[in-house]
């Protein structure tokens, strides 16, 4: 993240932030909606004008006068966003006009002694003269846009890049993307807060304080990761207003959309159905997955704890046999950083590929130990496989009855394959083909 400046995007509530910020990075990430303080952290996402990358940051509404405890985590959030900018844009509602608090931002943006910019949002006509006003902050030039409509976007960006440091580079290296996943108020945003040692997401004890994904950039080792830090996914009957719709439909996109994903489960609470659904959803979309089990410092235990944890979530759902677990306290920072480390082991049996020769001499051990179950009239033979694919590893196994071959024989090649290479915390998937032919 080093290489690429920060643009952060700061204001009072309901100015249309998050509207803008979703315009400039030509997609719906951020919940946009009417309703004021729909965005509460800081929100990254990486953009690009004629051809320099910036992160871009969608921060909360300020509402400077408030003591409320979530205006005040907010208010926490926007500062130290202004302190990570490279560049800021203050957006004002060019619609209603001037408020009391805009003054009070334009004194915080000062103090900062950052470059920012002026922008007066929702002026759909770029004639009008309306936001002229905005000049009284004495903050120079104010541009008008409108995020509804694009109107004058491609000028602002002009100008943010005019204003954004030369940097070494584009600075760009692939990003391993981690989705942290799980049931609301499991400990996700105070487990990557933990991890980073800054309390970069705001963390409260109200259930479905993230509603967005949270895009946050880290390198560890040299590897630059985006930790994503996603809204809970409640049970479908539990989704009921529209905000919490759309934060469960981005977090299903930030499943698709991870490398890895880390589940998280309430170690008090147990493994719920809901957490093995969720589970099933990355898995079967191919993700990688890691099993944290947060708040084990307030389980009752003994040295076998664990392992019983292991071993009945593996009865639950089979697959699990083949995913790392590792049992964390997010509040006292207990084995927290292992994660990291496991991580990288995953993505390295993410990636990892087997020799056609390796992998032919593996199933005939397995055809040798027990042949496919014959069919009435046919016989049915596998002659050979290979590696296709990985990420998530993906192998095609021939023969000349691929549509007579049972389940359960295609679960006995699987767990060979396993025991033979492992792929920890991975799918692996078995195409069956026609010999000469399609699957």
């Amino acid at each position: 993240m080093a290489d690429i400046p920060v643009v952060a995007l700061v204001g009072r509530p309901n100015v249309g932030k998050s509207a803008l910020f979703n315009r400039i990075i030509g997609d719906d990430t951020a919940i946009v909606s009417d309703e004021a303080g729909t965005t509460r952290d800081r929100h990254f996402a990486l953009a690009e004008w004629n051809g320099r990358p910036f992160w871009l940051v969608d921060t909360g509404g300020l509402v400077e006068d408030s003591d409320l405890p979530m205006d005040v985590a907010i208010k926490r959030q926007v500062r130290e966003a202004i302190a990570e900018a490279d560049l800021m844009l203050l957006v004002v509602d060019g619609k209603s006009g001037m408020h009391p608090s805009d003054a009070r931002i334009v004194d915080l943006l000062r103090n900062a002694r950052k470059p920012w910019l002026l922008v007066a949002n929702k002026v759909d006509d770029p004639t009008a003269t309306d936001h002229f006003e905005f000049y009284n902050l004495g903050a120079g030039e104010v541009i008008p846009v409108s995020a509804a409509n694009g109107k004058q976007s491609g000028d602002l960006l002009d100008l943010v890049v005019e204003h954004l440091p030369e940097t070494d580079g584009d600075g760009r290296q692939e990003a391993l993307r981690v989705a942290v996943i799980g049931r609301p108020n499991v400990g996700k945003s105070s487990f990557i807060n933990r991890l980073l040692g800054e309390e970069r997401l705001v963390v409260s004890d109200v259930a479905g304080t993230t509603r967005d994904s949270i895009d946050t950039p880290f390198t560890y080792h040299g590897r630059p990761f985006i930790f994503v830090d996603t809204a809970g996914l409640r049970r479908q009957s539990r989704v009921d207003d529209g905000v919490e719709f759309y934060s469960a439909l981005r977090t299903r996109r930030a499943i698709d959309r991870a490398d890895i994903c880390i589940l998280m489960i309430d170690a008090v609470e147990g493994l719920h159905n809901q957490d093995l659904k969720i589970a099933t959803l990355a898995w079967e979309a191919g993700r990688a997955m890691i099993i944290v089990v947060n708040k084990w410092d307030l389980k009752e235990k003994d040295d076998k704890t664990s392992g019983k944890f292991e071993k009945d979530a593996a009865e639950k759902v089979p697959y699990l046999k083949w995913v790392p677990f590792l049992f964390t306290s997010a509040l006292t920072g207990q084995r927290v950083t292992k994660v990291l480390d496991l991580i990288l082991q995953v993505e390295q049996e993410r990636g990892k590929r087997i020799s056609t020769s390796q992998v032919n001499e593996a199933l005939q051990e397995l055809l040798a130990r027990r042949q496919p179950p014959q069919a009435a009239g046919n016989e049915v033979k596998l002659n050979y496989a290979t590696q296709v694919e990985v990420a998530p590893p993906t192998f095609a196994v021939f023969g000349n009855h691929p549509e007579l071959v049972q389940e359960h024989y295609i679960r006995y090649l699987h767990n060979g394959f396993r025991e033979k290479w492992g792929f920890l915390g991975n799918p692996l998937r078995i195409n069956l083909r026609r010999k000469g032919g399609r699957d």
